[in-house]
């Protein structure tokens, strides 16, 4: 495949009730610094490493009229079919830190010795999964 064919991932868009309070809690729950929130509240972004985490209305006539409505869970039963990866050193702090700010826990961290890494879930603000996960080690072949 010719290199400019090749994409590069650039942002996730997580479509949320309100933005300036979702950038906020990301920030102190996840550890994010800002990069941006438009003065509409419209539009918010936050420092991610490689890649750029954007929070957006969930209901917007620009994208609702192209691509159709955003869909939500209709219970705590169901979760969309996507979750936000997040890794950390020390996911026990971490896990610590987002319930401390708000984040609703799921499951405590474990040690999960086929995945080779130690993971915890919390929902965020809007009801969206979020995993929380030590890089992944690779298992020592006998």
């Amino acid at each position: 495949m010719a290199s400019n064919l090749k994409p590069t991932f650039g942002y996730t868009v997580v479509y949320v009730k309100d933005v300036a309070k979702s950038v906020d809690f990301y920030a102190k729950a996840f550890g994010y610094d800002v990069r941006r929130l438009d003065e509409s509240h419209r539009w918010g972004e936050l420092e991610s490493g490689h890649t750029t985490i954007a929070f957006t209305p969930r209901h917007q006539h620009e994208t609702d009229d192209l691509t159709g409505a955003v869909q939500v869970p209709k219970s705590d039963s169901e979760r969309p079919p996507v979750e936000i990866c997040l890794v950390y050193t020390d996911v026990d702090a971490a896990f610590k830190r987002a319930v401390e700010n708000g984040a609703v826990p799921v499951s405590q961290p474990e040690d999960k010795q086929n995945w080779g890494q130690k993971v915890g879930y919390v929902r965020d603000i809007d009801g969206l999964t979020v995993r929380m996960g030590s890089y992944v080690h690779a298992s020592k072949q006998d």
